[in-house]
């Protein structure tokens, strides 16, 4: 019997490396998006073809019934939210409508239509704030410090109550996955945000720059504005992350785990490798401006993926340096 799995928020960055991996391994597709006017898949532009769309959102649960309905799917992949941190501050009420409910909305709704389905949900680790313990683990105290966080921590509190109704039981894995990045990473985030500034002051575009999160060109004067350079993280690779949301619905009992490469590194750190890869140096094209600080700061967040890998054999590919150079030649040809 051939598969179905249903992707929330096929369009964005996991969404779309996943539904690649399904693909290949003979699964059939669906996606759940947002209907925006030009019909635009995003990063799934590409497999438009191979898979089968459902319009809709997740604060609407007519329009997530309806998709259930019809395609019946045997694994469920929510991965829609409203996913910057930092711009959760400028809209909080949006960010728990959708990410917090809307994942509630597809639990519930999944349970109605087709309960035994098996559901992913995207947890983070920006659910542990501030933490005290490093590296963090599954049983590391939640404390967000942003309203995405929040958003997050409420669906996953519902994923954990969902597994664990005595009465109707559902099989949802939450990964809780640490900062993964890739060439389709929204400009949004500050990796993507390095790897396009290289790009572009190494080509010397000064027409068609692509603009930041507070809507200015990433680049400008030669320059490239950053927050808080010694802000750190975990970073690993998108592609090595979403083969263990597959893994996790495979595996004989819903569970939590942590995804994460075990590294520890800074946003001066990324900029500085990611400049390194065009032979520049960073400290001449780096600007620090506290408008790219959020009000409440989270971190460091270095995550402990001894559990994924004991239970599920999954470990990270890609290195920090690779992952690195991979964005920036991306990018370099994208920006020319």
């Amino acid at each position: 019997m051939v598969k179905r799995a249903l992707i929330t928020g096929i369009s964005g960055q996991d969404g779309s490396y996943l539904s690649e991996l399904l693909l290949d391994k003979g699964y059939e597709v669906a996606g759940f998006v947002r209907r925006n006017a030009t019909l635009d898949l995003g990063n799934a532009n590409d497999i438009k073809e191979e898979v089968k769309i459902y319009y809709g959102d997740l604060h609407s649960p007519e329009t997530i019934a309806l998709a259930l309905l019809d395609f019946k799917p045997d694994e469920i992949y929510n991965l829609a939210a409203l996913s910057s941190p930092f711009a959760s501050f400028r809209d909080k009420v949006g960010t728990i409508v959708v990410t917090g409910i809307g994942a509630l909305q597809v639990f519930e709704r999944a349970k109605q239509i087709v309960p035994d389905t098996r559901i992913y949900q995207a947890s983070t680790s920006e659910m542990f704030g501030a933490p005290k313990q490093m590296p963090q683990n599954e049983d590391t105290p939640l404390a967000p410090a942003n309203p995405y966080a929040a958003a997050k921590e409420l669906a996953h509190r519902m994923a954990v109550m969902a597994r664990h109704d005595k009465n109707q039981p559902q099989f949802i894995s939450c990964g809780i996955l640490f900062n993964h990045e890739s060439p389709r990473r929204g400009l949004n985030f500050v990796t993507r945000k390095i790897s396009a500034a290289v790009a572009c002051i190494k080509n010397g575009k000064k027409f068609d720059v692509p603009l930041n999160e507070l809507g200015e060109p990433i680049v400008k004067d030669g320059k490239i504005k950053l927050g808080d350079l010694n802000a750190k993280r975990d970073w690993g690779y998108a592609p090595d992350y979403v083969e263990a949301m597959w893994m996790m619905l495979q595996h004989e009992k819903a569970d939590d785990f942590v995804v994460a490469t075990g590294e520890l590194h800074t946003v001066g750190e990324f900029a500085k490798e990611a400049f390194a890869v065009v032979g520049l140096n960073w400290e001449d094209y780096v600007e620090t401006d506290p408008s790219f600080v959020p009000p409440v700061q989270t971190g460091p967040l270095c995550g402990d993926a001894s559990k994924v890998k004991k239970i599920l054999g999954w470990e990270p590919k890609t290195k920090f340096k690779d992952l690195v150079k991979i964005m920036v030649h991306a990018d370099l040809a994208k920006f020319s």
